[in-house]
């Protein structure tokens, strides 16, 4: 898709690409970091356990060389003869194999983590097609693959010779110790050599490693217009999703409007705002925010409670104070308590009168209480 559409891959692999990509066996692998570290684990392994498993080896040659004529001719005897070899070199083998194993199973995970992926066990026939594999040998990836393979050979000779130069002296005098001597002292020279021309290779490891990790996030990287089909394909079109929010919003509307006619009042500013409250007198809470609304759906609040003889007060500061320090369903803030104290009362009074006559009550909604925090201009 980049290609048709001739974008670049500027943008960075969103986190379903990489879930994708890891899904396909795609992670970022170093094959000098794991070869070196199966090699270190070796030459380590043996330097501990090397002359143990050499006298088991020993020590099975000779049993094993020791066999009568008898035994050879019956199965049972050589059936025990293989047992008791196997047994003598069992511990020693199995602990340096596991060793070994341990270190290239674990050298692979440290980098891009455990990962087991069907998708990559699968046949690719593409990868068959002489053309393409031409293309990846000639192509920057062949080409970094082929100065590493220069830079190891380079570095491994010349580590090599450095070694093999300051060691001149003491192999010449191996010819001069018995056999016995010289074997163990050759053995033990070998190993050490071993060990340090691995971990010569640590340098190219080391730079191998944020290099796999730069190249595997090139080769995920996407386009804006990939990442604006991922976002579509993820989330949903942004129209569609647009149109949910208004039904939504639509819905909430409805339901909010079906608790106005059972608020106690409406408290307005008086035209942009309002605010309907509800106050259970046989319950321990203060008042509820049932309703609130701005412009268009501040007027409809106000002609539901017209309609259903909720009373209508216009406090412009108090209902500014509530619309903002509130959401529906919340109770009034704690600030507010004496100025809603003194509206509820007004209301009552006003039920009163209107049930039973007598003076019409009266309230001054300019000098109501309201904390500095709680203004909203």
């Amino acid at each position: 898709m980049a290609e048709e559409s001739g974008q670049e891959k500027t943008e960075q692999p969103s986190a379903k690409r990489l879930t994708d990509a890891r899904e396909k066996g795609q992670v970022p692998r170093s094959k000098e970091f794991t070869t070196v570290i199966v090699l270190i684990s070796s030459a380590v392994g043996m330097l501990f356990l090397g002359e143990r498993m050499l006298r088991s080896v020993a020590e099975v040659m000779t049993t094993s060389f020791s066999v009568t004529r008898k035994e050879i001719f019956d199965p049972a005897a050589l059936a025990q003869h293989f047992l008791h070899a196997l047994d003598i070199i069992a511990l020693d083998l199995g602990s340096f194999l596991a060793i070994t194993v341990l270190a290239a199973l674990i050298a692979p995970a440290s980098i891009g983590g455990w990962n087991f992926s069907t998708q990559a066990m699968g046949v690719k026939l593409d990868k068959l097609d002489p053309l393409k594999g031409l293309k990846r040998i000639l192509g920057p990836q062949g080409l970094i693959e082929l100065v590493k393979a220069l830079a190891k050979f380079f570095l491994v000779g010349t580590i090599s010779t450095l070694i093999l130069w300051s060691l001149h002296d003491r192999l010449l005098t191996l010819g001069m110790q018995e056999v016995n001597v010289a074997m163990a002292s050759l053995g033990s020279l070998v190993l050490w050599v071993f060990l340090a021309i691995s971990s010569s290779l640590l340098l190219i490891a080391l730079i191998d490693v944020p290099f796999q990790h730069w190249n595997h996030i090139r080769q995920l990287k996407m386009t804006k217009q990939e990442l604006k089909d991922e976002s579509k394909e993820t989330d949903g079109n942004p129209e569609q999703k647009g149109r949910i929010r208004r039904m939504q919003v639509e819905l909430s509307q409805q339901r909010m409007m079906q608790d106005v006619p059972q608020a106690d009042v409406i408290i307005t500013n008086p035209t942009h705002y309002a605010v309907a409250l509800k106050y259970e007198q046989s319950g321990t809470g203060a008042p509820v925010v049932v309703a609130k609304g701005a412009d268009l759906i501040a007027q409809q609040i106000r002609m539901v409670g017209d309609a259903n003889e909720v009373p209508v007060i216009s406090a412009p500061p108090l209902t500014r104070a509530i619309y903002f320090s509130t959401e529906l369903g919340d109770e009034i803030p704690a600030g507010l308590y004496i100025a809603i104290a003194q509206i509820l009362a007004f209301v009552f009074q006003l039920r009163r009168h209107n049930n039973h006559g007598g003076n019409k009550p009266q309230i001054n909604t300019e000098d109501l209480p309201i904390p500095d925090e709680l203004k909203r201009d």
